[in-house]
This record gives C-alpha cells, sequence and structure tokens, in this order.
C-alpha cells in the first residue's frame, strides 16, 4: 500500500478503493486501524474512497513522539495527505471519534474542504454534551432484543460514573442494530486494531478547543451530511442533531434502526443515502 511523510518524518499507509470523486475517510475508535471502514457498504460503488492509517495504527508507522498521537496534532496528517495526492479541495468523512479529527481539520482548513460527512460522529471537539438520559433512552428503543437486561444495566452504570470490570463489553450489543456473528467478529477485530496507547493520548488535555472550532464550523458554508443511527447509544441522534446545527448549510439524517455502523446495519440505505447528496 502507499505511504508518505508526515510533517515530523512518520511513515504513513493510506488505502484507496473504488471509482469515482475521491473522498478522505477519517477513522474513528479513537485510533483503530482504518480496515474496519471497509468499502463503507460499497459506496466503492460511487466513490474512490482514501482511508488513511492513523499514525500507530494499521499500516502506518507509530511516531518517536507518542504525544503526536493527540488528535489536533493529528489534522497535520491530513493535510499532508491531501498534498501528498495532489487534491485541490477533496471531501471529507469521519465515522464517530475521526469526526473530532475531520471537525478540527475543516476549521483549520475550511477552504481545503469541497464537502463534509460527519458519520454517527464524537461530540468532543465541539463540546455538544450526550447525557445520560440521551443514551439511556435511546437504549430503550431495543427493549425486546434478547439480550437487553444485563446490556441495559451495564450501560446504567456505565452513564452514572461507575462501570464495573466487564460493563464495556457487556454493552457492546448496543453498538450493532444486530447482534449476529458477523457483529460479534467485527467487535472482535476491534479489540485487535485499536491502538490503546494512542486512544489514552488522543482526546487528552489541549485536543479540543469547542468554542473556537464551534466558531469556525459556523462559518463553514459548504455542504455537510451529518448521520446519525436511530438507535445509537454512542451517538444519540438529538445530540447529533445539535451538531448538525451547528453549520449553515448542514443536513441531518436518521438512518432507521440504524447503530454505530450503519453501512453494516443496512448497506444499501447508507450508499443511497451518501450518493444522493455527494
Amino acid at each position: 500500500m502507499p505511504t508518505f511523510p508526515a510533517p515530523d518524518g512518520t511513515r504513513l499507509a493510506y488505502h484507496v478503493s473504488g471509482d469515482g470523486p475521491p473522498l478522505i475517510c477519517l477513522p474513528g475508535g479513537p485510533m483503530q486501524d482504518s480496515a474496519y471502514l471497509g468499502d463503507l457498504g460499497g459506496l466503492t460503488a460511487h466513490r474512490a474512497l482514501i482511508r488513511l492509517d492513523l499514525r500507530g495504527t494499521g499500516h502506518s508507522a507509530a511516531p518517536d513522539d507518542p504525544a503526536s498521537y493527540r488528535c489536533d496534532r493529528l489534522v497535520d496528517d491530513v493535510e499532508a495527505l491531501r498534498k501528498e495526492l495532489g487534491l485541490g479541495r477533496p471531501d471529507l468523512l469521519g465515522h464517530s471519534a475521526g469526526a473530532n479529527l475531520a471537525a478540527l481539520y475543516t476549521a483549520r482548513h475550511p477552504d481545503r474542504v469541497a464537502r463534509l460527512a460527519l458519520i454517527n460522529p464524537s461530540v468532543y471537539a465541539v463540546g455538544v454534551e450526550i447525557t445520560a438520559e440521551d443514551r439511556l433512552g435511546t437504549a430503550r428503543l431495543r427493549r425486546d432484543e434478547v439480550w437487553f437486561t444485563p446490556a441495559y444495566t451495564a450501560l446504567e452504570a456505565i452513564a452514572a460514573g461507575r462501570a464495573a470490570p466487564g460493563d464495556w463489553e457487556a454493552v457492546a450489543p448496543f453498538w450493532f442494530a444486530r447482534w449476529d456473528e458477523k457483529a460479534k467478529a467485527a467487535r472482535e477485530a476491534e479489540q485487535r486494531q485499536r491502538n490503546d496507547e494512542a486512544a489514552a493520548v488522543y482526546g487528552s488535555e489541549g485536543a479540543f478547543s469547542p468554542a473556537a472550532t464551534r466558531a469556525a464550523l459556523g462559518r463553514f458554508a459548504a455542504p455537510v451530511l451529518v448521520m446519525a443511527g436511530e438507535v445509537d447509544v454512542a451517538a444519540p441522534p438529538r445530540a447529533v442533531a445539535e451538531y448538525a446545527g451547528l453549520f449553515p448549510n448542514a443536513e441531518l439524517v436518521v438512518q432507521p434502526g440504524a447503530a454505530h455502523f450503519p453501512w453494516l446495519d443496512d448497506a444499501g440505505r447508507f450508499v443511497t443515502t451518501f450518493a444522493e447528496r455527494g
């Protein structure tokens, strides 16, 4: 796979697949191998996906300075990729924690983003509050699932700040529309793909300046797609709607029945939604 040098010399890898206008894709995790994005449910039929392996993940090298895992410092890596590819104003997609990086990049370089897509976004970069009831109320939409009771009990403990060992794994079914073998395999792969050392630094002190970022995004006039999953407890629709409201030209789409990975939950609907808007 192709690599390029980051400004500090770290060799970073990226993956290109599909046909159509280029779309730079920033993974979540935080700091998870971009492999989990796959072809985004078949979006490669419409777009050339450019998946960046963030430093220390996937096929990208680990940096000499672990402090460079901080989200705001990763902005320079995205800019280096844009220059490496010779793209003027590419479209940019961020999923989950990757939306923080996409937001910071857009705030810093608004003239270098043609369209922005935030898929089930983390909200730390913009300081939107997600309440315990946002998560629990969304979770209760799934009360008829056979796994619901233990998963909901664990989610209550997490939301109350008293998580016990095992609670984070117990809530895993909430991340997927169907807790089947495919979902379980994706969850198991996630444990191998994430760089936990890097994840601990990603959102550390100084990474985010929400007021400044909100102000900058409020001046970003290009089209923005903000997507939520109807039953996503990680990015509940109410909070995602508030996020969309920060932009002057954003469209909010709530995918019915979807959780945190809408391209896995209903690939056809996800691809159609995206393709119709860009």
